[in-house]
C-alpha cells in the first residue's frame, strides 16, 4: 500500500485510479464524477485553445472541488512542405462520394501544439495534475508547472521513454501498454517499437525509474487492477472502461460497438490522425490500411478525414466512424462513473487480500 499512498498523495486523491483523458468522450460530468468518488478525473484538452481551456476548467470546477487532471499533446507542428496529399486524397475520395460529400480537404493542423499561451492558461487554472502525451514540454516549462503546485505526469511506451520522462522532471509515469485504446504515446523510439504489452511493460518501467508508475492499457476490471499492483504499479489509468459510463460523451453506435467487441475487435491505425491509435475495426480501418503510409503527419491527417467520420456519425454508419477502444473493451460495464471507480478499487483490494 505504500506505493499507492505515495501516488494518491501526489495526485491529491483517495484512490489510486485515473480516468483517462479521452478527447471528445471525457466530459466535465465524467471527470467530476470520478474525482468526487475519490479518483482522478481527467479532461482531454489537447485540441482546445487557451480560452476554451479556461472555459472547460471553469465548468469542471463548478462540478467538483476535488483534484482533476488536464491533458495535453506534446508534438512537433506538422511540416507539410514536402507532403504530397494527392495519394491520400485519391484513397479517400470514393468514400466521400459514397457519403455524398464534396472534395477531400487539404491537410492542416486542427490545433497548435502545447505552447506559451496554453502554458499561461494552465498556470492560471492550476489543476492538481497536468498530464502529457508524446513526451514532455521543455524542462523549464515542467519546472514552472511544478513550482505552481501542479503535479506533472506523462506516458511512456518503453522503459527508455520512462527514463527520459523521469529525467525531464515527470512526477509519475504512465506505462501505456500496447493494449490501450486511442493514441500510442510513443515519442522517443520509432512508433513500431512502442508495442510492448502492459504485462511486460509495467514491471520493466517500475525497475527503470524511481517515481510512481501508473499502469494503463487493457485494464478493464478489478482483476487487471490487482495484476497491475502485483507488477509494482502504484496506480492505474482506465479509459475504455469509462466509455460505458452514462457521463461519457459517446455516440450510440460507438456504445453498441463497445458492448459487442471481442478480444480481437481492435486495430492500431494511422488513418484517423496520422499517428498510431487503437480503434474498433470497421470498413474504413480495413480498406484504408494499405494507405496508412500516405497519411498526413500528425495531426494534419485529421481535417482530411473529418468530414467522412462526421458524416458517418450523423448517419449512424459505424463503418465510417472512429471508434476508439482498447483490447479489453468487452470487460466494460455500463454503470455510473462514481460507482465504477469505487467498485473497481474495492474489488481489486479484495482480490489482493487487503
Amino acid at each position: 500500500m505504500e506505493k499507492q499512498a505515495a501516488l494518491t498523495g501526489l495526485l491529491g486523491t483517495e484512490l489510486p485510479i485515473i480516468q483517462a483523458p479521452m478527447i471528445g468522450a471525457s466530459t466535465p460530468e465524467l471527470a467530476a464524477a470520478v474525482s468526487n468518488a475519490g479518483g482522478l478525473g481527467s479532461l482531454g484538452t489537447a485540441m482546445l485553445n487557451a480560452e476554451e481551456l479556461r472555459e472547460a476548467a471553469e465548468t469542471l470546477r463548478g462540478l467538483t472541488n476535488q483534484s482533476f487532471n488536464l491533458n495535453f499533446f506534446v508534438h512537433r507542428e506538422p511540416d507539410l512542405a514536402d507532403y504530397d496529399a494527392n495519394r491520400m486524397r485519391t484513397a479517400l475520395m470514393p468514400y466521400f462520394s459514397e457519403m455524398g460529400l464534396g472534395e477531400v480537404p487539404d491537410p492542416a493542423a486542427p490545433a497548435p501544439a502545447f505552447n506559451e499561451e496554453t502554458l499561461e492558461a494552465l498556470l492560471d487554472i492550476r489543476p492538481k495534475v497536468a498530464s502529457f502525451h508524446f513526451g514532455l514540454p521543455a524542462p523549464e516549462t515542467v519546472e514552472r508547472l511544478k513550482e505552481a503546485g501542479i503535479a506533472v505526469i506523462a506516458s511512456a511506451t518503453t522503459a527508455a521513454e520512462a527514463r527520459a520522462l523521469e529525467t525531464g522532471g515527470a512526477d509519475a509515469i504512465i506505462a501505456q501498454g500496447h493494449e490501450a485504446g486511442g493514441h500510442r504515446g510513443t515519442f522517443l523510439d520509432h512508433v513500431d517499437l512502442g508495442t510492448v504489452g502492459t504485462m511486460a511493460l509495467v514491471p520493466q518501467v517500475v525497475d527503470a525509474v524511481t517515481v510512481p508508475v501508473i499502469a494503463a492499457g487493457g485494464i478493464g476490471d478489478a482483476r487487471g487492477i490487482a495484476a497491475a499492483f502485483m507488477l509494482g504499479a502504484a496506480g492505474v489509468q482506465l479509459g475504455t472502461a469509462y466509455l460505458a459510463c452514462p457521463e461519457a460523451s459517446v455516440h450510440p453506435v460507438h456504445r453498441k460497438a463497445l458492448s459487442e467487441a471481442s478480444d480481437h475487435s481492435t486495430v492500431v491505425t494511422k488513418i484517423f490522425s496520422g499517428r498510431p491509435a487503437r480503434a474498433i475495426r470497421n470498413r474504413l480501418t480495413e480498406e484504408m490500411r494499405w494507405h496508412e503510409d500516405d497519411a498526413a503527419p500528425f495531426p494534419a491527417q485529421r481535417p482530411m478525414i473529418a468530414p467522412l467520420t462526421g458524416a458517418g456519425a450523423k448517419a449512424n454508419h459505424a463503418e465510417f466512424m472512429q471508434l476508439w477502444a482498447g483490447q479489453a473493451a468487452r470487460l466494460s460495464k455500463a454503470e455510473p462513473a462514481a460507482e465504477k471507480t469505487v467498485r473497481l478499487i474495492e474489488e481489486a483490494y479484495r482480490l489482493l487480500g487487503r
